[in-house]
């Protein structure tokens, strides 16, 4: 066919050969494939994805932790300004609250990078304080705790920073 194609004074430059298609298919499918892999990989190296590290033995005891903690009646608030994070944990009259045992982590909800433990202090009002390090965006707040009556406390509270 070359034979023929160059016989009648033409070439097979310009025309969709098999082997284009071909080059076609396979950069256009690497590709994908490629940005694919980038992708599961910045989300798997990013979010552990692990909330608890047995879901059935968790779920045992889930209704009855939360009866006990629906019990204490807390309500709390976060607010940061600055490099101050403020915590307001109250209970149903609105008075300040002070855990026997309070665990903070303050991460994003996406990725690990920015996780701080925080130590926190009694500030005015009964509120309780900690120092952070936080920029613009999503945030959340995971406090654990034990209450004076020994109740489990767990509460998250997911928040958003704008400058």
């Amino acid at each position: 066919m070359t034979d023929q194609v160059e016989a009648q004074g033409g070439s097979t430059k310009g025309q969709l050969t098999g082997r284009k298609v071909l080059a076609i298919f396979v950069v256009g499918f690497g590709l994908i494939i490629g940005v694919n892999l980038f992708m599961a990989w910045n989300a798997i190296s990013t979010f552990p994805g692990m909330e608890v590290s047995s879901s059935y033995a968790d779920s045992q005891t889930f209704d009855d932790r939360r009866f006990a903690q629906q019990e204490l009646g807390w309500n709390a608030s976060v607010e940061v300004e600055g490099d101050l994070l403020t915590l307001t944990l109250v209970d149903e009259t609105g008075r300040p609250v002070y855990p026997a045992e309070l665990d903070a982590l303050l991460t994003r909800p996406t990725n690990q990078l920015e996780d701080q433990q925080l130590a926190f202090e009694r500030g005015p009002n009964g509120v309780l304080q900690a120092p952070v390090e936080v920029s613009e965006g999503r945030w959340r707040l995971r406090l654990t705790g034990t209450a004076r009556n020994g109740a489990e406390y767990r509460h998250n509270i997911t928040f958003s920073l704008r400058d």
